[in-house]
């Protein structure tokens, strides 16, 4: 138990290393949240800086929600599963809210994709992230709205792990469920001002400097 949340803890602190910020430095950019849409991710390095330190950021945004899930699946024996749900969870909530950075952070898509990865692999349902994928590239190439395709992506991933387990009530899939949840939720919620731009038909699409 001990073990677990001393886990959960540190992954809230991997998370809260915010690469985008970081890498923004390496590129000369002070601060990237001062610039383009002003949110401490990918989308908003690839506006601001260019696809080389996007694609940086965006990788290790992933890794970042890849490492605290395998650590805790192979070191927190007991309760095991439990406790690789809540470091996915705190490694994104970590993303998003920074103690390093004033808990000002991005918007976790990356990182909820590593986490997302790696607890589908463990719970047997590997091809859900191939899945949400394929939808996030089909509605980003059709509409050009990154934000759009996040958004349904959120929204989808609960629905899918619900009805995956709708018949097995056993007790890690239905923490499982719940994480899906309060991930898509938190997602979601995260996006609330792109919705109201997507709304409004002021959000930027790719290729566009931020609005």
């Amino acid at each position: 138990m001990i073990t677990g949340i001393i886990f959960t803890l540190i992954a809230y602190l991997l998370g809260s290393i915010n690469s985008s910020i970081l890498i923004g430095h390496l590129f000369g950019v002070e601060d990237i949240r001062k610039h383009g849409s002003g949110n401490a991710g990918s989308t908003n390095v690839l506006r601001t800086i260019g696809i080389k330190a996007a694609a940086l950021t965006f990788l290790f945004d992933v890794l970042k929600g890849v490492i605290p899930v395998v650590l805790a699946h192979f070191i927190c024996m007991q309760n095991g599963f439990l406790f690789m749900l809540t470091s996915a969870f705190a490694v994104v909530i970590g993303h998003i809210f920074p103690v390093f950075f004033g808990f000002k952070g991005g918007k976790g898509v990356a990182t909820s994709l590593g986490a997302i990865t790696m607890v589908s692999i463990y719970s047997g349902v590997w091809w859900i992230t191939p899945v949400l994928l394929l939808i996030w590239i089909g509605i980003v190439l059709f509409t050009r709205y990154v934000s759009l395709g996040s958004v349904l992506v959120f929204g989808l991933y609960p629905l899918i792990v619900a009805t995956t387990f709708i018949n097995d009530m056993d007790i890690n899939y239905i923490f499982y469920t719940v994480f899906a949840f309060l991930l898509g939720g938190m997602g979601i919620f995260m996006h609330r001002k792109n919705i109201e731009r997507l709304i409004a038909g002021t959000e930027s699409k790719i290729g566009q400097k931020a609005k």
